[in-house]
């Protein structure tokens, strides 16, 4: 009897051997998911210390959608009185394929006065307008672009001589008139009106000069005349985009 209680014994010990070493298994399992367990939240912790995305600003909305017919923008009236005899009095207009974004118009005429000579006159209206980008920026700030631009342009006219810049108030956001006589057989008298309203640029252009001895054209005189066309156009522009 007591041999075989041993030999009991031994064999229950043995047999518990497999338990423990599956126990230990288990135990080891479920260290190796505590590691793991571990390692995620780390990542959580570094995902959550990453910087986030900031969404880029939005650019305003440009102020004017559209232009006016620039051969409209002046009134007749207006247009009489700067270009006597108007070849067209309803305006030559530049070809467009987007006429919401440029277009130009002019006039010319010839208007003569016997033995007391001829005057020439011409006039023309040109207009940008410019759309907010999100890659180029606000429509305002494309246009000071322009109005710089075309700035930069009257004040290198070629054979320009005299040349004199001035700032205009009360027209628009920013204006300058430039002025100049600039020698074709005879002097012609220049008038350059930049002008930026909002997120459209208008270039006003008005020359003369007078044949056959008739009586030369005031400077001072053609600069108000173009200034005033120029409020027009600029209240042409408002006008045209009223909702």
């Amino acid at each position: 009897m007591h041999r075989s209680a041993q030999r009991l014994t031994r064999i229950l010990a043995c047999a518990a051997v497999p338990v423990m070493l599956v126990v230990a298994g288990c135990s080891s399992d479920s260290g190796s998911g505590s590691d793991s367990g571990g390692k995620k939240g780390s990542d959580a912790s570094s995902a959550a210390k990453s910087p986030s995305v900031k969404p880029s600003p939005t650019v305003e909305k440009a102020a004017f959608d559209k232009l006016p017919d620039p051969c409209k923008s002046v009134t007749q009236k207006t247009v009489n009185a700067l270009v006597p005899e108007a070849k067209d009095k309803s305006g030559t207009k530049s070809k467009s394929n987007d006429i919401d974004s440029r277009g130009s118009c002019s006039w010319n005429g010839l208007e003569d006065d016997g033995l007391k000579g001829s005057q020439y006159r011409w006039l023309s209206v040109s207009l940008m307008r410019y759309d907010s980008d999100q890659a180029l920026g606000s429509g305002n700030k494309r246009a000071e672009e322009q109005y710089a631009k075309q700035l930069a342009a009257a004040n290198a006219a070629q054979g320009a001589k005299g040349l004199k810049t001035a700032a205009v108030s009360g027209v628009g956001d920013q204006a300058t008139s430039v002025t100049y006589t600039m020698r074709k057989n005879v002097d012609f008298r220049n008038q350059t009106i930049v002008v930026r309203t909002q997120n459209v640029v208008l270039t006003l252009d008005y020359n003369g000069t007078s044949y056959e001895g008739g009586k030369v054209p005031v400077t001072a005189e053609m600069l108000k005349d173009a200034q005033k066309a120029a409020k027009e156009v600029v209240a042409a522009i408002a006008a045209a985009n009223q909702r």
